[in-house]
This record gives structure tokens, sequence and C-alpha cells, in this order.
């Protein structure tokens, strides 16, 4: 067998070539073992940035980081095993309700999630403002909770993917994030690593997306569900609108009062509510629990409206060393900011346009996210009542609340906001929530 030489498969994709698969796996076994230097793995990268993958590559490649560490079974538990994974965006609390939402209506979520990027929020940092709660457990404790909860979220572990994460902290320092075959093989391969019988991606577009154009985001999905299924992962994807705030909350503590409104049915912005019930209708078909959409959505309204969703994510976050009476006393759990100041539009207009990057970054500057890998976030900081296009602003109508630790700070978050916020005379036509319909099979 001839010995396998990192720069010839560096070579090979540097000239625009095809890698065998054989030479994919060997590359990726040293990632792992760290006989790969960062150097050459960053090469690679760049390579592939520039060249792209075949599909035949992106499913090798998705395949060997998958097997570079544990993967998941589930013999105790008799019913599917089904996930979502969304691509970021500003507001994008979604797993928070999904997760017990399919637990209820007869799912296993074993939900591995991450934390913020850049000016996205992270699932992880969300749960990271309810006391007690733990997003780092052991395998076992987190597949116990999936088993008497239906549901569990957690940060990934060192035994999942292993060669993922060395490779993504490569990309993250060398300008090659924005790759679909390199994101497609990351996101899959830890979905794969967990056992999943079915996988829901929600690919958003918009200004505050990483993916900011249709087209863009329409190759991303079309590559994560082409890949998944060729590696065994039946799933389907939904491309969503990233061009507002989703919801009407920004920030880790306030997402968190949304997700727990939205659960206990006191307060569901339709928005929110269109794409939570896509992605989950999506993901009982595809994991056939419902026989038809009118069916599943039934299902979910019903798993709302009885309280049986609300009663799942309790049992999570209890499960999880969060407080056993969170759903009703989470106002006294959840930490609140110092100071909340209202950002006036200064004028009576309709809201034509939002720059939701810009709304994702003035949370981060609050505090709400990271600006360096090792910083603390302050959960209580972000934004509340957010409008949203369409929305008249003015007289008792702020463009948000702005939840601060100082008045400086409110004042500056107020400043921003009004910059990333188009005003008009008159109210702008409705855009779509869900883009595109979906990718995958119908089966």
């Amino acid at each position: 067998m001839p010995v396998f030489l990192p720069q010839e498969a560096i070579r090979t994709k540097r000239d625009g070539f095809p890698l065998a698969e054989d030479a994919i796996a060997a590359f990726v076994a040293g990632i792992s073992d760290g006989t790969i230097s960062e150097g050459q793995a960053a090469a690679l990268a760049m390579a592939l940035y520039f060249n792209g993958m075949t599909a035949p590559e992106c499913v090798a490649l998705t395949r060997a980081m998958t097997g570079s560490g544990r993967v998941l079974e589930w013999p105790r538990l008799d019913r599917p095993i089904l996930d979502k994974h969304s691509t970021g965006g500003v507001g994008d609390k979604v797993s928070l309700m999904l997760a017990p939402i399919m637990a209820a209506c007869g799912a296993a979520v074993p939900m591995i999630s991450g934390r913020g990027l850049g000016h996205t929020g992270g699932t992880l940092d969300k749960l990271d403002a309810i006391p007690g709660y733990r997003t780092t457990p052991d395998i076992d404790t987190f597949q116990r909770i999936v088993a008497d909860a239906g549901c569990a979220i957690i940060g990934p572990t060192a035994d999942l993917a292993p060669a993922d994460r060395r490779l993504y902290a490569v990309r993250d320092v060398t300008a090659t994030i924005e790759s679909v075959p390199l994101i497609t093989a990351s996101i899959l391969s830890k979905k794969l690593a967990a056992g999943l019988d079915g996988l829901v991606m929600d690919v958003k577009t918009g200004n505050g997306a990483f993916m900011a154009g249709t087209a863009a985001a329409r190759e991303l999905a079309e590559s994560i569900v082409a890949t998944a299924t060729a590696a065994g992962l039946p799933t389907r994807a939904v491309i969503t609108d990233m061009n507002q705030v989703l919801g009407d909350t920004v920030g880790n503590a306030l997402e968190v009062g949304e997700a727990i409104a939205y659960l206990a049915g006191v307060r569901r912005e339709p928005r929110l509510h269109e794409v939570v019930t896509a992605l989950c209708r999506e993901l009982l078909l595809l994991g056939k629990l419902a026989e038809s959409a009118a069916g599943a959505k039934a299902d979910i309204e019903a798993a709302l409206d009885s309280g049986a969703a609300a009663e799942s994510f309790q049992h999570m976050v209890a499960a999880s060393g969060g407080p056993a009476d969170f759903i009703d006393t989470h106002e006294r759990h959840l930490p609140g900011a110092p100071v909340v100041m209202a950002a006036e539009a200064g004028t009576e207009a309709w809201i034509d346009a939002v720059d939701t990057r810009s709304v994702g970054l003035a949370a981060l500057a609050l505090g709400g996210g990271r600006t360096r890998a090792d910083q603390s976030i302050d959960h209580r900081v972000g934004f509340s009542e957010v409008a949203g296009p369409g929305d008249r602003v003015g007289a008792g109508r702020p463009l948000a609340l702005v939840h601060a630790r100082t008045e400086a700070d409110a004042m500056e978050a107020a400043a921003a906001l009004r910059s990333a916020f188009d005003l008009g005379a008159a109210a702008p036509p409705p855009r779509a929530v869900i883009h595109d319909g979906r990718f995958g099979s119908s089966d």
C-alpha cells in the first residue's frame, strides 16, 4: 500500500482534481490524531474553499469526520430519533420550542447545539441563562435525559466528530468558513454521529443570515440534503427568512422568556410560529409520526394547546439541573438587566426594512455575545418588543426596549437600533417567511 502524503492530497485539490475516498479518510484521520499539521489542514481548507468538492467527495468527507469519534446508538428507544439544525440568525430561538413539541408528538430529540457565532445567537448561550442547566453532560446522562424527557439540548462533546472540531477551528482563523462542502460536512458529521433517523435543516437567508442571498441558501440546502441522503440520513431542508428578527426578542434570557411564553400559549409571534410549525411538520412527516401535513399541523397544535410541549420542556430543564418549577416561575429565575430603556424612532412612521445583522451586532455590543472565544456573556442584556417591517412606530410604540447594564450602554444601543431601521410613509408589502418551500424526499 502506498504511503499517504498529505502534501500530495493538498496538491491534488489545489490543482482542481477530486480526491480519492481513501485520501480523504487518511487526511481526516491525520487531523484527528494530530499527524496532520495545522498548516496542512489550513492549506487543504483553502484549496477546498476555492475548488469545491464533488458530491462523492463531500459524502466521503462527511463519513470520515463522523467516523472520527463515537456514533451514538439508542437501543432503549422505540420512537424515531429526530433533530433540527439552523444555519443561524438573530432572535432564532426555534430549538427551544421545537424540541419539546416534537417530544410531545412522539419523537426523541437528541439536539447537539452550538454557541453564538458573530452576530448570531447560540442555543447553548440561551440555555446558560437558566440557573443550574448543564449544557455539557456526559453521553450517558445525555441519553438518559432523552429517554426520560423525550428531548435534551446540549453542546458538542469531545466524543462526537472530533475531527470536525479541529478543522472548524482552522477554518475559523483562515477565512474558509463560507465553503458549502465544508459547512455541509461539518453539520452532518455531528448529526450522523448523534444516531439520527431524520433531520430537518432550517437554512436562513436574508440580511441577518450567513447565507444572505437566496441562491447561496438554496445551494447549501441542496448540498446538505443530497449529502445526508447519500450518507444514509433522511433529511429535508426549509429556507426561511432572516430579513428581520425572528420573534420579538434578542438576547439570551429574553429569548428563553419568549420561548416559555410561546409554549405556555401566552404569546406566539406569527412569523416565529410559522417557522416552528413548518419545521415540526417536516419532522413529523419525515419520522412517519403523521400521515399528512394537515395531520402534522393538528398534532403540533394539540401538543401546544394541551400543555404537553411545555411539560416536556420543563422535564428537560429539571433533568438537566435547572429549576423543577421553571415554566411557572421563570420570571423569578431568569436574570433581568438593571436598565430598561425605550429605543424611540423619533417620528411617526412605518418600518420599511431592518438591517438585521446590525441588530445582532448591537446585542453583541451590549455584552450579549462574544468578540473573543474566552469572553463571558451577560445573559440579561438584549432587546424586547422588537418591531419589524410593517409595524408603525412613534408615540407609544418604540423600535424596541433595550435591556442593558448601564444607561450609557442603553443609549448607545438605542442609537445603533435607530440606524438599523429604515422608516417610510407607508407600510411595505408583506414578506414571505418560508422561501422556496422545502428540499428533500416527500417519502
